[in-house]
């Protein structure tokens, strides 16, 4: 099939050969399209939007065929839920719940934990399943940063839950399975005493900045500290601060041994945690013989878990678990619902160490020997004895297998809930699949048959089972005559009146669009646009040569010459305008939809610059009167153009111009003089105050009066202007000096202020000045300050007053309005001073924070993720290389240390100077 501009021409050719007055029902039906051949199967690639015929490639395709039943609903098998036999199961992710998920998964799988709280009495539990007990899952649902403070915090709240039960194997499970001691011992180097303080752990914090092995952490955790000099101690024998050393001894290590590495550590220089991502060294065995105080136990472990933080920053990425199945030997890596099994019982960190970002800094992987493992992202190592019991079995006790059991019976029922929906949806699809079919065969509308015109958009939602056709809406391509529009053809189809009555039947809506919905007054307007447009160039010439010829006599019309200038591009653009359809996609088919509002402004706005003719007319609708800007054209030319713009203003040239716009003008030059009479009478009377010379000050009171009068400052700037420029501003008839005074009269300034920061706002006016104001101006009141000179003709004595007096609760009012003003910003210079000894030193540091004091951004500073420092710290601290904590601010004796409160509220203004001294 032809593309669709070649339809668009084809449909529309007749009209070089019809005049608008000569269309008939045969051009109507060609405009559209009714007769175009229909596509068939196979050779029509796509559907041909410019064919209303064309109703291949619609979305019928689905139905033609043999169907799969799974196609008739979107229901997925629910067997897919049920676990694998002998397979774990993961937990889902909360929301950076991943460290919990961690712990919980580690934890299952230490059968002596996991068989203590099954022995837990079921009292613990409601109903549902759920524990009584909130505290916990608030700590899980709540989460702990640093993950080492919730490892501690879990375990502190389950020790404490515990310790409440009766069965001794459940009260005691914490401490025999994770609980070791160890002492600090102090030995004097005098006499030898040693002071010792035994202490419980749950785990071992152990430094990892500078090693490359697990041993040499331990090692320094346990390595002796001298106490000399300032830091000597005091020994209770010797009774004197005497020089010692310190170290830590292990008495007893527990079952489960848990080893922190320290990655996360905090930055001085930035104020910020950061994690080590350097590799550290560890073997499956771990012999801690050498590192306890006493010699006669056993104490190799062997590796049970790997708790891994993938990510390069302190603040975010994302932790998985690698441990050890008890029962099997086999190694599983947990992250969150994903588990996976390790091949050959073998622990695999692989890609857990590959997604770091690569740093130049960053030190390569070194090589690992059979037994041993390396890691940069390992946060947690996890150590069992060897001697452990291997065989041990735990049963799940009978309230949490009736749960387990009230659940599978749920889902059973749940999944034939499931296969019974589908059943349903497959009987209803293969209905749906049979009509579908039938009426797709009777859609297309037989020549000489009944027809209607349908949406193509509804037809493919009516064959896309997924979205349910809605009541169908033809009102969207409807025309200005309430018949369909010729431009919407693109997007419709013709279908069979028996098919068009199901639908209707079925689905409703409407209007239906039948042979009589064919608008007749649309087509003959395009015909006539179209016809236009093909004689233009001939009719340019035309007037061309017509516009040469001189008019005599009464014949002729009055023209615009700029409309004259640009006539046949403003004809071509309303021609184009006329043949789009405006009510529906401003102006273009397929364009860029606007609201009708929109589209109805911009129509406006090109209608009062571009239609034909308007530039001659007045504001009055008459004829202008300047004739500069029209010209008279002959009779012929005026008919020629009126065929294109027919509603276009007519001025014969005997037309009188608009007697209104007559007697403005004359006003006008009236008003005009009138206005350079009453400014030359002005300046003259003012002359000093219009150019701003031998002004009084109130700083320096003049001797020769003892009062002055005051206006607003406003009133002298537009009086000025007026008498600069009296043809183009407005007179100034009245001196305004309400603004000055508050609502009960009183005046807002003070003396001291009007000589200072109100100064501005204020003229002062001598006594002979104020005469010819009250003469040239209308005053609404009089504003005026008197001096009252003091005995012995002191001038420092001197006494003023003002009439009106002050209203001192309106101006203290004005002053706190002031001062918030000062206080709420958004963003304002600082200057800090930086104070060495008692000196300061200034430096430009952090020119123009973005600070405020307002509530709104209060709330934003409280919403920061923790550790995150205020970036106004941040800029002292890269200007001065002072961190956070180190920083004393203060400002005028004060100190800024409430992290709460705003700079506003603090007094600190902007252009205010802080003080910084370092700690």
């Amino acid at each position: 099939m032809a593309p669709r501009l070649q339809l668009e021409k084809a449909a529309w050719r007749w009209t070089e050969t019809v005049p608008p007055e000569a269309v008939a029902q045969e051009h109507i039906e060609a405009a559209y399209r009714v007769g175009l051949e229909p596509c068939q199967r196979g050779a029509c690639r796509r559907n041909c939007r410019g064919n209303p015929n064309c109703l291949v490639g619609i979305g019928e395709h689905v139905w033609l065929g043999e169907i799969d039943e799974n196609s008739f609903h979107n229901i997925d098998d629910p067997n897919c839920e049920r676990r694998k036999k002998n397979a774990f199961v993961g937990l889902t992710n909360l929301g950076a719940t991943c460290y919990v998920n961690t712990f919980l998964q580690m934890w299952f799988l230490n059968l002596e934990l996991r068989q203590a709280l099954y022995l837990c009495p079921s009292t613990s539990m409601d109903g549902e399943g759920i524990p009584k007990d909130k505290g916990g899952w608030q700590l899980l649902s709540a989460g702990a940063q640093p993950i080492s403070e919730f490892s501690k915090l879990f375990m502190s709240l389950l020790e404490d839950t515990l310790s409440k039960q009766k069965n001794p194997d459940v009260r005691n499970i914490v401490q025999k399975q994770f609980c070791g001691e160890y002492a600090y011992v102090t030995v004097c180097n005098q006499c030898g005493r040693e002071s010792k303080l035994v202490s419980k752990f749950y785990e071992l914090e152990l430094n990892i900045q500078g090693h490359k092995q697990l041993t040499d952490c331990i090692t320094e955790f346990l390595k002796e500290e001298k106490l000399e000099g300032d830091n000597r101690y005091f020994c209770e024998t010797c009774q004197s601060k005497q020089n010692a050393t310190r170290k830590i001894r292990l008495l007893s290590l527990p079952c489960t041994l848990n080893l922190q590495l320290m990655r996360f550590v905090f930055d001085r220089q930035t104020g910020h945690k950061k994690k080590l991502n350097t590799y550290i060294g560890f073997s499956e065995l771990l012999d801690m013989e050498p590192f306890m105080e006493q010699k006669n136990g056993v104490y190799v472990y062997e590796l049970s878990a790997v708790l891994i933080h993938r990510g390069v920053s302190a603040y975010s990425g994302h932790y998985i678990a690698h441990v050890k199945d008890p029962q099997t030997g086999e190694w599983y890596k947990f992250n969150d619902e994903d588990i996976e099994k390790m091949e050959g019982k073998k622990l695999q960190l692989g890609i857990e160490e590959d997604l770091a970002e690569p740093s130049k800094s960053q030190t390569r992987k070194p090589k690992c020997g059979k037994g041993t493992h390396c890691s940069r992202n390992a946060y947690m190592l996890v150590y069992r004895l060897q001697t452990r019991e291997k065989s041990l079995t735990v049963e799940v006790p009978a309230f949490l297998q009736e749960l387990v059991e009230r659940d599978n019976s749920k889902f059973e029922e749940w999944c034939n809930e499931m296969a019974e929906m589908r059943k349903q949806s497959v009987a209803r699809g293969k209905i749906k699949h049979e009509e579908v079919k039938e009426l797709y065969k009777r859609l297309p509308a037989e020549a000489g048959s009944p027809y209607d015109f349908i949406s193509l958009e509804w037809l493919q939602k009516w064959l896309d089972e997924s979205t349910p056709p809605k009541p169908i809406d033809n009102t969207a391509c409807l025309c200005s005559h309430g018949k369909l529009h010729p431009d919407k053809i693109s997007i419709m189809k013709r279908i069979s009146e028996y098919v068009a009555d199901f639908f209707y039947r079925r689905y409703g809506g409407g209007p239906r669009l039948n042979v009589k919905a064919l608008c007749k007054d649309c087509v003959v307007e395009r015909c006539r646009i179209l016809r236009l447009k093909n004689r233009l160039n001939e009719d340019y010439k035309t007037v061309t040569n017509l516009l040469k010829v001189t008019v005599k006599g009464n014949d002729g019309f009055w023209v615009g010459k700029a409309s004259l200038r640009s006539w046949r591009q403003l004809a071509l653009e309303q021609l184009n305008e006329q043949d789009e359809d405006t009510e529906h996609s401003n102006g273009k088919m397929n364009g860029n939809t606007q609201s009708k509002d929109e589209s109805n402004e911009e129509k406006r706005e090109e209608e009062e610059e571009l239609n034909f003719n308007e530039d001659i007319v007045c504001p009055h609708g008459g004829l202008c009167i300047s004739e500069n800007e029209r010209r008279v054209v002959s009779k012929e030319a005026w008919e020629k153009l009126k065929q294109y713009f027919p509603k276009a203003p007519e001025f014969p040239n005997n037309r009188e111009c608009c007697s209104q716009c007559k007697i403005l003008e004359r006003e006008g030059e009236e008003n005009e003089a009138l206005h350079k009479m009453m400014a030359s009478e002005q300046k003259t009377s003012l002359q000093n105050l219009f150019h701003d010379k031998c002004r009084p000050c109130l700083g320096s009171w003049p001797q020769e009066t003892e009062e002055l009068y005051i206006v607003s400052q406003f009133f002298v700037e537009e009086w000025r202007k007026f008498v600069r420029r009296p043809t183009r501003c407005s007179p100034v008839s009245s001196v305004g000096n309400s603004a000055l005074l508050c609502p009960h009269g009183g005046l807002m300034f003070t003396y001291a202020s009007m000589t200072k920061e109100d100064s501005k706002l204020i003229a002062l006016i001598w006594p002979s000045e104020w005469e010819r104001i009250q003469k040239l101006f209308v005053v609404d009141h009089v504003i005026k300050i008197t001096r009252t000179p003091a005995p012995g003709a002191d001038p420092e004595g001197a006494l003023y007053t003002s009439e009106p007096q002050l209203c001192p609760e309106c101006r203290e009012g004005l002053l706190c309005q002031q001062q918030r003003d000062l206080r709420e910003y958004t963003q304002a210079t600082i200057y800090i001073h930086k104070v060495v000894d008692n000196k300061k030193v200034m430096k430009d540091a952090a020119p123009e924070l973005n600070v405020s004091s307002s509530e709104a951004e209060e709330e934003r500073e409280e919403n920061k993720p923790e550790g995150e420092q205020d970036p106004d710290f941040n800029q002292i601290m890269h200007a001065f290389s002072v961190a956070p904590f180190d920083q004393n601010l203060s400002i005028d004796g004060k100190m800024l240390n409430d992290d709460t409160a705003t700079l506003g509220s603090l007094g600190v203004i902007p252009e205010s100077v802080i003080l910084l001294k370092v700690t």
